[in-house]
């Protein structure tokens, strides 16, 4: 009968003399690490057109900041975006995604994400709006989402646009060469639930650079599992989904994307695309 064994996940390509980071990753996985395939870990080009992605994408969203007001249509905001995109030589990575019909998600108030905009949705006084940022350069992708307050909110929404932001900035803090992806939730779960907010648990952050949405999974609240080693040379976005009350959600039957807190209380949301370096972390999009 023949032996069972293990296929291994990182893989040296035949004829290629493994890396010292090669060797580092194989005694990992030797002693039980969960490893990234190695695809997942970038090359310096690849990097380098990564980085050239999230410049047009955080350029579109300095402008989307620069003319977002009250009265305005989450249709002209689209409307920014595709143009400045398609300006700059690059494609609005939402546009026709899985049937995406926009070129960017803007989600107000208890809309958690994939908020699709439209001509009869206009901004108000007071709400809070995410507006998500995808973008295809010369192949390359980047994802960024920032939150905006419209004019003066209430005190407890403007709360936790700004907790939000701070948890982003945790679980980034808790990146580190050749820890694990588990230890971001760990850093970002504690910070919400102090405030009395909650964590979305049915969406999550993910590697992002030769596609929108590649391995691993970045889940932003404690699994109480290590998960995935974080080798120099991923990237990923972090992007907690924050609610003011529970944090159970749906997803809109009527258009079948817009995700909603089922208490329909509000929700904020920020997302970078990050780089794990032989030292830290970088920030790739913002």
């Amino acid at each position: 009968m023949l032996n069972k064994k293990k296929k291994n996940i990182w893989r040296i390509p035949a004829g290629q003399e493994p890396t010292e980071l090669d060797l580092r990753v194989m005694e990992a996985e030797k002693q039980g690490e969960i490893v990234p395939p190695r695809h997942l870990v970038k090359t310096p080009e690849q990097i380098e057109g990564i980085r050239r992605s999230g410049v047009v994408n955080t350029g579109v969203l300095d402008l989307v900041e620069s003319q977002i007001r009250a009265g305005m249509s989450t249709a002209e905001i689209d409307r920014l975006v595709y143009d400045y995109t398609v300006s700059h030589g690059a494609i609005p990575a939402p546009l026709n995604y899985e049937g995406f019909p926009k070129s960017v998600c803007t989600s107000i108030n208890e809309v958690v994400c994939h908020g699709i905009p439209s001509e009869y949705e206009f901004l108000e006084e007071g709400d809070i709006v995410n507006v998500d940022v995808s973008t295809i350069l010369d192949g390359y992708f980047s994802d960024a989402s920032r939150m905006f307050v419209i004019g003066k909110t209430t005190p407890r929404k403007q709360e936790l646009v700004d907790v939000t932001l701070e948890c982003l900035k945790a679980g980034a803090a808790a990146v580190k060469p050749w820890g694990h992806v588990g230890d971001i939730g760990r850093a970002i779960e504690p910070l919400a639930r102090r405030h009395g907010f909650s964590v979305v648990r049915d969406l999550c952050g993910h590697g992002v650079g030769l596609e929108v949405h590649e391995d691993p999974e970045v889940d932003h609240y404690d699994t109480r599992r290590k998960g995935m080693l974080l080798v120099p040379g991923m990237v990923f976005t972090i992007e907690p989904m924050i609610n003011m009350g529970v944090s159970d959600v749906f997803i809109d039957e009527e258009d079948g994307w817009t995700v909603v807190t089922e208490d329909e209380l509000p929700s904020a949301q920020w997302a970078h695309t990050f780089l794990v370096t032989e030292t830290g972390v970088e920030i790739r999009t913002h």
